[in-house]
Order: structure tokens, then C-alpha cells, then sequence
């Protein structure tokens, strides 16, 4: 009887420790790159030239749709774009891009539309295609630098960064926060209570990326121009 009400004791506490740790009651104290003696870097472009650059502006927009918390909602939407109050992981991608001055799902419609076979998709749907994450992960392999894997080399991961998680399956923007040991933060939505979090020690990283407008062609980085 004994080991019966220590076994349920058990239980208990470690489904209290994962629910207190859902929201995010074990983050600890948030620290910042220059407390670890790590600058920051920039980009050198300033797309929507609002004086902030592209890393910085990247940053911020993944910050507005965190502080926004859509409803994680996985849905089909004419035209593309779900509701500012709905989302999943991969908008807060296209929304972060979006407050850089870039229309993502222009570029990526525009790099499928001309190279459909990188991307293996039978049926080309611009109302979807840049929604999702397998997609995604081939217009950042083709157009931006890819990085370290490695979450413990703490100064290749910028603010502003994107990272892929698990087999295709997730994606998130990396913070300007940092844990006890400088490992980033990460943005995303996965529904879960606090978007901003320390999520890089329990997720396996497939792709981590720094997106740079000047390997992009104009006439994907500009793709209404034909």
C-alpha cells in the first residue's frame, strides 16, 4: 500500500512539474548576448529603410506576433494570410518577415512557381505553399547562410536567426534572450502559454539559418517585377 501511495505521489509531482514548466515556471532569469561578452550582429541591409536593420527588424516582428499569442489554429485560408488573431509556427516566420519590409509568401510563390521541382510538390497552391515548414526549409537552404546546429556555440546564434526543429515539423525565430548558459530563446507558436521561451534544450535543431537579402536574385527578392 505503501509503494502504491509513493508511486502516486510521484506521479503527481512530476505532472505538477510539467505543467509548471509549460508555463514556464523554470525559466529562470532571462540574460542578454552582451552579458556574455557577445555582440550582436547586424545586418547590413535595411529593407523597408525604417532606419532598423533586417535582423533587428526580423526580431521584432516575431516579438509583435508572440506579445499577440494568435490562437494556434491550423487552417486553409483564400488568399493566404489567416486572421492577425489566428496563426501556427510558420506565420510567425512570414509576419516576422513582413515587419522587415519582405513579402514571404511572394518569395517563396515566385521560387516555386520557377524551380517546382526543388520542391517536390506535385500542385503548386500560393494559398498554402509558404505556410508550410518543408517548404520553407528549401527557400532558406537556396537563399540564406546556413549555420551551426550546435545550441552550446552561444555566439553563432543572432537575434533575428530562424531555426527548424524535428523532422521538418516546427520553426521558430531566434530571441535576443538568452538562459544561464547563453542558449537562446526561441520564438514560435506551438500553442503553448509563453512564446518567447528557453525551447532550444529540449527540441533537436535540423536547420538553423541567418536570411540575407543580398544572395537573393531580384526577381525573387523583388518577384512582382516580371
Amino acid at each position: 500500500m505503501k509503494k502504491k501511495i509513493l508511486l502516486f505521489s510521484i506521479i503527481i509531482i512530476l505532472v505538477l512539474i510539467s505543467i509548471l514548466s509549460y508555463y514556464g515556471f523554470f525559466q529562470g532569469r532571462k540574460y542578454t548576448l552582451s552579458e556574455f561578452g557577445i555582440d550582436t550582429i547586424k545586418s547590413m541591409i535595411d529593407y523597408n529603410d525604417n532606419g532598423i536593420d533586417d535582423y533587428t527588424d526580423i526580431l521584432n516582428g516575431a516579438k509583435i506576433d508572440a506579445k499577440n499569442k494568435p490562437k494556434y489554429k491550423s487552417e486553409y485560408y483564400a488568399g493566404g494570410y489567416p486572421p492577425d488573431s489566428i496563426g501556427v509556427c510558420t506565420d510567425v516566420i512570414w509576419r516576422a518577415f513582413k515587419n522587415a519590409g519582405y513579402s514571404l509568401k511572394d518569395m517563396v510563390d515566385k521560387d516555386i512557381k520557377n524551380n517546382q521541382n526543388d520542391y517536390d510538390i506535385p500542385v503548386i497552391d500560393s494559398n498554402i505553399d509558404f505556410r508550410r515548414v518543408t517548404n520553407l526549409r528549401v527557400f532558406f537552404d537556396k537563399y540564406a547562410q546556413t549555420l551551426t546546429n550546435d545550441i552550446n556555440k552561444i555566439e553563432e546564434w543572432m537575434p533575428g536567426d530562424i531555426a527548424i526543429f524535428g523532422n521538418n515539423k516546427h520553426i521558430g525565430i531566434v530571441s535576443n534572450y538568452r538562459n544561464k548558459d547563453g542558449i537562446a530563446y526561441i520564438i514560435h507558436n506551438g500553442g503553448q502559454p509563453i512564446r518567447e521561451e528557453n525551447y532550444l534544450v529540449r527540441a533537436k535543431v535540423t536547420k538553423h539559418y541567418r536570411f540575407d537579402a543580398s544572395k537573393i536574385d531580384d526577381n525573387i527578392l523583388f518577384p512582382w517585377n516580371e
